[in-house]
């Protein structure tokens, strides 16, 4: 593969990152209900096909449009300044979130079935427990998602070949979906909380920001894998 399309398929995965920021905002702007407060509503919420078609697109579709983007991400920052950094935090990005995928899958098709049997009348579902590993590998695939997400924005800041606040938005959106946001939402209400939306909307503007910027870079140097160096 040439030059010009190695430029071209990172271009594109750096529009895939706020297509994603903007899809998992939508997909978390309805918090569901207390499981076990109001179980009748929350199996409800989840049984519902627009549940169901948010996680789809949003969780899961929104987690591989993040590793795409991700990698982009980090084949335009390679030979920059900040390539081992951002080598470094695109490793550990991806690997967190690909570990996301597996309660991102759970969440879209098995949590659908516990409610519409518990709507059934099997009460007894929702005693229902997932193995300790599951909740061992998210909160895992939380921490390096995290990691790895503020590792890219600092490098960004530092890199002298992307916007410099472009990487602090994306550092800011990452804290605040990561951390006020899912795990602030788990210890407390169990579900989604504002934070994670406004994280995410951060998260499509740092994107969007960065793609654009690659995009109106001077034309006579289009090999992006040799951007910042010189």
């Amino acid at each position: 593969m040439n030059a010009q399309n190695i430029s071209r398929w990172i271009r594109a995965g750096l529009w895939a990152l706020p297509v994603y920021g903007l899809i998992t905002a939508w997909s978390t702007l309805e918090p569901q209900p207390d499981q076990a407060k109001d179980p009748d509503a929350w199996a409800r919420f989840v049984s519902s096909g627009s549940y169901q078609i948010s996680h789809l697109v949003g969780s899961t579709g929104g987690t591989i449009l993040a590793i795409f983007g991700v990698l982009a991400l980090g084949c335009c920052l390679a030979n920059s300044r900040v390539g081992r950094l951002a080598l470094a935090a695109t490793v550990i990005a991806v690997a967190g979130t690909a570990l996301l995928l597996v309660p991102a899958a759970i969440s879209t098709f098995a949590i659908p079935a516990i409610g519409k049997a518990y709507l059934g009348g099997n009460q007894e579902v929702m005693q229902l427990e997932f193995p300790a590993a599951m909740t061992g590998s998210f909160l895992l695939g939380l921490l390096l998602a995290l990691v790895g997400n503020v590792l890219l924005g600092v490098a960004v800041w530092h890199s002298r070949t992307l916007p410099r606040w472009a990487g602090a938005i994306w550092v800011a959106g990452a804290v605040l979906f990561y951390v006020l946001g899912v795990v602030l939402g788990q210890a407390t209400t169990g579900s989604s909380l504002p934070t994670q939306p406004i994280g995410a909307l951060l998260t499509a503007a740092a994107g969007g920001w960065m793609a654009w910027s690659l995009s109106r870079q001077d034309q006579a140097e289009p090999d992006l894998t040799t951007a910042g160096t010189g």
